[in-house]
């Protein structure tokens, strides 16, 4: 796929977790290809770094732009969301990336969520219901979230969400990612005409992730161009589907059973209402 300059010309972008990893190296390639890019860390402290990085290894300094939210504070994101569109009339690209394997022991947010699925399902559902508008805007917005392939063999315990019965690191992981690709495959159908959302497992990276897979990793660099590529509105998608780097692939089947989609997404909602927006 030849992705050029013209692909991401006046688009705006946010990248979630743009500090480091998979992140960082598609912020950097969405700058250099053209995008205004808003590169997210946990702290403004991070993100300013993150942007001073970036523009030392050849992004254009004007096309960054640092915004900040802790995933393990809900109220943090729905800050952030409030910022981003009282300032960003319209985005035209949200790539989700944010995301950790969890710890090794069983950790509650103080809204009482199990870390990771907060992290890694939660926040990133919060950010984009509240960015619906400035994304409804565009004429062919897209969503690019970052899930994996260990979704496939994980289940969501509705009976023990938090794991407090039974923890490990590759379960709370997997769960999460589940819930995000359910999410994001219900969510095409929501969007706009000509708008589309995907899910990706972009390929396993030498990342912080990366032992929670047992194998080795490729780099960062060669797994952040399949993320780039399915974000150019140059590529076009299967709306809704889940791809194993850039092919579709068949999801995990809960994914698709209707029953869990709706208990989720009943389940998100209640798990977010209302959650203000911290100063």
């Amino acid at each position: 796929m030849d992705i050029t300059v013209s692909s991401f010309a006046h688009r705006t972008a946010l990248v979630t977790g743009a500090t480091e990893g998979i992140g960082r190296q598609t912020a950097l390639r969405l700058a250099q290809e053209g995008a205004r890019v808003i590169v997210h860390g946990p702290t403004a402290g991070t993100a300013a770094l993150a942007v001073e990085q970036l523009a030392a290894a050849g992004a254009p300094a004007a096309a960054l732009e640092p915004a900040c939210a802790d995933f393990g504070e809900l109220e943090q994101v729905a800050r952030l969301a409030a910022q981003l569109s009282e300032r960003h009339q319209r985005l035209d690209l949200l790539v989700l990336n944010a995301g950790i394997a969890g710890p090794e022991r069983r950790t509650l947010t103080g809204s009482g969520n199990e870390l990771c699925f907060q992290v890694n399902y939660l926040a990133p559902y919060l950010l984009t219901r509240l960015l619906e508008r400035p994304l409804a805007r565009g004429t062919d917005s897209r969503i690019v979230a970052l899930g994996s392939q260990l979704h496939r063999t994980a289940n969501i315990d509705w009976t023990d969400l938090t794991r407090a019965k039974r923890y490990s690191r590759v379960s709370a992981y997997g769960q999460s990612k589940l819930a995000l690709t359910t999410f994001v495959t219900e969510l095409a159908r929501w969007l706009p005409e000509g708008h589309s959302a995907v899910t990706v497992h972009p390929g396993v990276a030498e990342t912080a992730i990366r032992p929670l897979y047992a194998t080795t990793g490729r780099p960062v660099v060669e797994v952040a161009e399949t993320v780039l590529t399915l974000c150019s509105p140059a590529t076009k998608v299967v709306n809704g589907a889940y791809y194993d780097q850039l092919t579709p692939a068949a999801p995990g089947a809960q994914v698709a059973e209707k029953r869990s989609v709706d208990r989720l997404l009943k389940l998100s909602e209640k798990l977010t209402l209302r959650v203000p927006a911290s100063a």
